[in-house]
């Protein structure tokens, strides 16, 4: 049975991760109530950072931040390839990232009593919203939270069908399929560079929503066209306009996703070599905090 380029796009598209709203947004309300309630854990008074109580909160999540450097091992290192699927890895590195700085805090009970203290733990939160802004990034150049990189090529390829379907079912809209045209050649024509891409992360969806409403207002003077020849009712005009801002809808999300491809890729570079420092600095910290503690 031959599939054509449309139905396997249609089989791609249901097997992508969930949208923005029901993963990135509950992850973020997830960080904001976790945080709120480690602060009211703390306006409690249950315990000091020092006591029985608070050292093993402080250990359990100290060992947490240890273990999630699993991930970058699994990740990275040849001897630990046989250690389990990336993508558990990945999940399980980020309820880790997100867990563990979430214990540290109610340790600390937001407080800091030394120097040391004070270093390892903001080293911590810096480390931890950059994680989160890491995430972010990480989600545009992978599929999702599954740890395997999509091919540009890929991607290219998918587009493609995106806009051939469009094109070819728009004919009826010449000023609509220009619009089309001319956006997907202002973004192939960008040239690269760092202004560039943060244009095209920060300010291309905008860009993107304006072709978007352009083209809605751009479709109604031709449907009214074919409604009229075709003696098509109000409900055949809704449903051939919604059909055809589906396809819009398609062709723009294609052009955005190639052009912010190589953005993102850039920008997660940059934010690797801003992160790992960071990191270390949380390590060194964290060790001369543990070694304090014990010490006197």
């Amino acid at each position: 049975m031959n599939v054509s380029p449309t139905q396997e796009l249609a089989g791609k598209s249901a097997r992508k991760p969930k949208g923005f709203w029901t993963s990135d947004a509950a992850i973020y309300l997830l960080l904001v109530l976790m945080t709120w309630g480690a602060w009211q854990i703390s306006r409690l008074e249950l315990f000091k950072a020092g006591d029985d109580t608070g050292y093993w909160i402080g250990v359990a999540g100290g060992m947490m931040m240890v273990i999630l450097f699993g991930y970058p091992l699994r990740k990275h290192f040849r001897f630990a390839q046989n250690w389990g699927r990336m993508k558990w890895w990945f999940w399980f590195h980020m309820s880790l990232g997100i867990g563990g700085p979430m214990l540290i805090l109610v340790h600390s009970t937001f407080r800091v009593g030394s120097l040391n203290a004070a270093v390892a733990l903001y080293s911590m939160i810096i480390v931890a919203l950059s994680g989160v802004v890491g995430r972010f990034i990480y989600r545009h150049v992978n599929k999702g939270l599954r740890g395997e990189e999509i091919s540009l090529q890929e991607l290219q390829r998918f587009a493609g069908m995106h806009k051939e379907d469009a094109r070819s079912r728009l004919s009826f809209a010449p000023a609509v399929e220009a619009r089309l045209k001319a956006f997907e050649e202002q973004q192939r024509g960008a040239n690269a560079g760092w202004d560039t891409y943060f244009l095209q992360v920060f300010w291309l969806p905008v860009q993107r929503w304006q072709a978007y409403r352009a083209c809605d207002s751009a479709l109604r003077e031709p449907l009214r066209a074919l409604a009229k020849k075709n003696d098509w009712r109000k409900e055949d005009i809704a449903k051939h306009h919604r059909r055809a801002l589906k396809l819009v809808n398609s062709y723009l999300n294609a052009v955005v996703g190639i052009a912010q491809f190589t953005a993102y890729e850039r920008l997660f570079a940059l934010w690797h070599v801003a992160h790992i420092p960071f990191v270390y600095l949380l390590v060194i910290s964290a060790i001369v905090h543990v070694v304090a503690v014990h010490a006197y």
